[in-house]
């Protein structure tokens, strides 16, 4: 097909889920003679940008997709403090008191905590253009998914790209992302995690439950969208009137 035939029916993809802004529309979308597409653009939430990726990736033809898709950061932050709000958040998380934490920068790696290489694990943390990319190694799928958690919640953060390696490697399943969405509402001190029940089949994650506000409903999905390997969210969690 022509690549104005593509992006028609990209576009009237996109259209058929109501949770994708009527008016997004990319600044690159392109599909090759292989089969893959690059993907160019900006959406409001992270949940926004895991669907035009799955609809996108659904279409007849398309073999691989380019991810350039950006989220619009909460709040404009330089690469600095980007890194230096991700460091801070690592290093005071107890769950990786035992993990050496280390940043590259300008082609170099520096360790930021006293612990000796090959402690429990390592978390490498570099950003570039408010793209957050995590490598390393980690002792859990629990643990790297809350990595990433953590550096989803930067407001600068318009993506993260989590690469950590599971060793020993762990068999994904669905009451391992329940773990971790779980884990992930009972950090967030925005959230009042005892009021929402998580529900998990495949790699969607159903949310219900009551709490205090809308806001707080909206920072609940936010967080289960967070979680590595989440393709869906359904929120029927309720608003206390």
């Amino acid at each position: 097909m022509t690549s104005a035939e593509f992006t028609k029916q990209a576009y009237a993809a996109l259209k058929t889920d109501r949770r994708i802004d009527p008016h997004f529309r990319a600044t690159t979308l392109e599909l090759d003679t292989e089969g893959t597409v690059t993907l160019e653009g900006e959406v409001g939430t992270v949940g926004q940008k895991r669907l035009v990726l799955e609809r996108i990736a659904a279409l007849p033809g398309v073999s691989g997709i380019v991810d350039r898709l950006r989220v619009k950061p909460a709040e404009a932050m330089s690469d600095a403090g980007i890194l230096d709000h991700i460091r801070k958040a690592l290093l005071q998380e107890p769950a990786f008191q035992s993990i050496r934490i280390a940043e590259e920068r300008d082609h170099t790696v520096h360790v930021l905590n006293d612990l000796p290489e090959g402690a429990d694990g390592e978390i490498v943390i570099s950003v570039s253009d408010g793209v957050v990319t995590l490598n390393g190694e980690l002792p859990s799928l629990t643990s790297k998914r809350i990595a990433g958690v953590l550096a989803w919640w930067v407001p600068g953060s318009c993506d993260v790209i989590n690469g950590i390696s599971v060793e020993p490697e762990e068999e994904d399943a669905p009451i391992r992302i329940e773990e971790a969405v779980h884990l992930a509402l009972e950090l967030d001190p925005f959230v009042n995690a005892s009021q929402v029940r998580v529900g998990v089949r495949g790699r969607a994650v159903r949310l219900t439950g009551l709490v205090g506000s809308q806001a707080e409903r909206t920072a609940a999905e936010a967080d289960a969208w967070y979680v590595f390997g989440v393709d869906e969210v359904i929120n029927e969690i309720e608003v206390q009137d």
